[in-house]
């Protein structure tokens, strides 16, 4: 999409995050009185991406690749080295004390660890409750503690566990608590960062669906970030690939899986294990080497170095996002081809979703095996 055209879509009220250049860069200092600036982790570097109201957007990738710290920006838990984000039509890149405050009613975000991103000091209560002390809300009396507990309710814990501390519950509930904490202003964006990566499968699945009944009760807008591709595929609407702080690829879920066109989204998807592929044999695509230090990453295309489609020009001009023939826009001088993708994925991955649901419009479930019940969460 060109800015042109994503400047049209806001003034539409079609795209509630607009991100434009955004680049994220930490200083690699020498000394320990005199500190010199010697270099820079690029960690975010110049990456463009709109997410329209009610949808979801996941975003993933390999571990180190920026995803986390995208997120973070977004609800502007760290300051950009430069670009521009618009938030419902606000640029918030440069937001400032009183501004941050007002943005953060309307965007929260669900940690990863529900282990370190809950106050062990304090009681879950007081937890879901910090939202409506930060920004005066519900001073009379007893009507926190109301509010707490409906959002207790709400998310499948229960209320009566309100003096009770993060220690005494399950990676689930605290996850739970997490997001309870999370909905309490009741805001538009949701930024979710590997919500489930450190929960038993079975539990993933509930808070999954937990996510997914919120969306649509509340219709928020969420930013999915996951690395499990599966559940990317399930939850969301549009996938953003990410390489080395560099959006490679982004697409509607369906034709990413269907017909990816970057070659390293066709290798993370020849990674998924099939029990029983029945598209016959496939290639495998094994990536060589290691992935590049974020600190001195590979010029123009980040990913040449090891992709086997790579020429001499991939070294010298670094490609633009940009449509390739299909709804994906990738980031390569020579994409996928249609029989390069039927070699490398198999049939359970290129064939459509028919039956099987999409992330919004009344998909059933993610999996049969956890109980969506509130009772049944509770006690997990």
């Amino acid at each position: 999409m060109t800015k042109d055209g994503a400047s049209a879509a806001s003034a539409n009220g079609a795209n509630l995050v607009e991100v434009r250049n955004l680049v994220k860069h930490f200083p690699i200092t020498r000394g320990i009185i005199f500190q010199k600036q010697i270099g820079a982790v690029k960690a975010v570097d110049d990456i463009s991406f709109d997410v329209k109201r009610g949808e979801t957007l996941g975003i993933v990738g390999e571990t180190g690749c920026g995803k986390s710290t995208t997120a973070r920006l977004l609800v502007r838990l760290l300051d950009p080295t430069s670009g521009t984000i618009l938030f419902d039509g606000q640029d918030i890149a440069s937001a400032k004390k009183d501004d941050l405050k007002a943005l953060h009613r309307q965007s929260q975000m669900v940690f990863q660890d529900p282990y370190s991103s809950l106050n062990p000091r304090k009681t879950v209560g007081s937890i879901i409750a910090d939202p409506f002390v930060i920004h005066g809300l519900l001073t009379g009396s007893g009507e926190r503690r109301k509010r707490v507990q409906e959002l207790m309710d709400r998310v499948g814990l229960n209320p009566e566990h309100y003096n009770r501390y993060p220690h005494e519950f399950s990676g689930g509930q605290r996850q739970r608590i997490g997001v309870a904490r999370a909905i309490a202003l009741e805001p538009k964006l949701l930024v979710a960062d590997e919500p489930v990566s450190a929960l038993d499968v079975s539990i993933q699945a509930q808070v999954l669906n937990l996510l997914r009944g919120l969306q649509r009760e509340m219709g928020l807008t969420l930013i999915f970030i996951a690395h499990d591709l599966s559940v990317v595929r399930h939850m969301c609407d549009r996938v953003a690939v990410m390489y080395l702080g560099k959006i490679v690829e982004v697409a509607p879920s369906d034709d990413l899986y269907g017909f990816p066109r970057h070659p390293y989204t066709g290798a993370l998807l020849s990674a998924v294990p099939v029990p029983r592929p029945s598209g016959g044999r496939r290639e495998r695509e094994l990536l060589t080497g290691d992935v590049p230090s974020p600190a001195n990453p590979p010029q123009a295309c980040r990913f040449h170095t090891r992709c086997f489609k790579a020429q001499a020009i991939c070294s010298e001009d670094d490609p633009p996002l940009e449509f390739k023939g299909t709804r994906n826009m990738a980031a390569c001088h020579f994409p996928l081809t249609e029989s390069e993708v039927k070699l490398r994925l198999p049939a359970a991955l290129t064939a459509g979703r028919n039956g099987s649901g999409n992330a919004r419009g009344g998909a059933g479930p993610i999996a049969d095996q956890s109980s969506s019940s509130s009772s049944s969460s509770s006690s997990t």
